[in-house]
């Protein structure tokens, strides 16, 4: 199960620095999880300042 980033996404990267293993990148106006990649380990849900990453 992946953790999606929702609209509440200010685009700063936390999330993206915090993902062990670079299933975070930047899309258009929020960064977005690449469910493939994504081993829910939960890092980038805690690194988001405004609580915008949720697990799926």
């Amino acid at each position: 199960m992946a953790h999606v980033v929702t609209d509440g996404c200010v685009n700063c990267g936390a999330c993206a620095g915090a993902c062990p293993v670079g299933a975070i990148s930047e899309g258009d106006g929020k960064h977005v999880v690449d469910a493939s990649a994504c081993i829910d380990c939960g890092a980038c849900e805690g690194a988001c300042p405004t609580g915008a990453i949720k697990a799926e």
